[in-house]
């Protein structure tokens, strides 16, 4: 989708959201992966707006992601979080991507916290484990800034310094000590999918430095930072990746996992948005 016809598309459904949920401006947009939808925090009043009824919104095609957007209030602080997100592999133009993120930016989100479900390229990052991005490794492909720019989205030639806030990343790694939960910092490298990686290519990744492996969250964070939103990631670790582990993949079983998963990472979340560290 183009820069100026993705100004219009954002207008159209700006104009929508203004009607159906009144005078609220999110702060911050929560995005929630696979199996995460439990991950949102305990939203006050919340209001929940099926993807399908938003103007340019499709619905998701992945099973795991229930496929609307809820809007409410934690600690204070005003939340639109997207529980299931779009893929470049379901056959979405990349330069899409960043669509949700432009229209909750426009409608007053500048923070962006995004959840995933990783397979780790390591066996010091176990499944079960969570890790906190620092960094990331872009292999898809493409990027959802290819013509696709605009002067109201930002820079053409985005900073990518800091991709995910420092200062967060050290928090969440406070709070999950202080909670007793497992996890540790990494870097999130991209994929396009949707098929899995062969034992060369995991082997390849962890040379370049990636620790875990996906199929998401880098368009939508290289999005968010052309519009110098401040960004934290949390992934779940749920499988080890070809050659690691000789246990066989199981989308169903990362789905039940991720229950469990999405409630540690729900704790994460309160717990920095209770800290007003984010």
């Amino acid at each position: 989708m183009k820069g100026e016809k993705m100004i219009e598309k954002i207008k159209e459904s700006v104009l929508w959201l203004e009607k159906r949920a009144g005078g609220f401006k999110p702060e911050i947009l929560i995005i929630t992966g696979s199996g995460l939808a439990n991950a949102m925090p305990e939203l006050e009043n919340p209001k929940v707006i099926p993807y399908g009824e938003i103007p340019n919104f499709p619905r998701t095609t992945v099973k795991g992601h229930k496929g609307e957007l809820v809007l409410g209030e934690y600690a204070g602080r005003k939340l639109a979080v997207m529980r299931g997100r779009f893929h470049f592999y379901e056959g979405h133009d990349m330069s899409f991507i960043s669509f949700p993120i432009r229209l909750l930016n426009t409608r007053g989100a500048k923070k962006l916290i995004v959840t995933a479900a990783v397979g780790s390229l390591k066996k010091s990052a176990k499944p079960g484990e969570l890790m906190i991005l620092k960094d990331h490794i872009n292999l898809m492909g493409g990027n959802p800034l290819i013509g696709n720019h605009s002067p109201s989205f930002g820079e053409m030639f985005v900073d990518m310094a800091e991709p995910y806030k420092k200062s967060v990343v050290k928090k969440l790694l406070e709070i999950s000590q202080n909670l007793k939960i497992d996890a540790q910092a990494g870097v999130y490298l991209a994929v396009s999918g949707p098929a899995y990686e062969t034992e060369s290519e995991v082997r390849m990744y962890a040379v370049l430095g990636g620790d875990v492996v996906g199929m998401s969250v880098v368009p939508e964070v290289i999005s968010a930072r052309q519009l110098k939103m401040d960004v934290c990631g949390i992934t779940w670790i749920s499988n080890f990746t070809t050659g690691i582990s000789e246990e066989a993949f199981d989308h169903a079983k990362v789905l039940e996992m991720g229950q469990e998963a999405g409630a540690r990472i729900k704790k994460l979340i309160e717990g920095l948005l209770k800290d007003g560290a984010f």
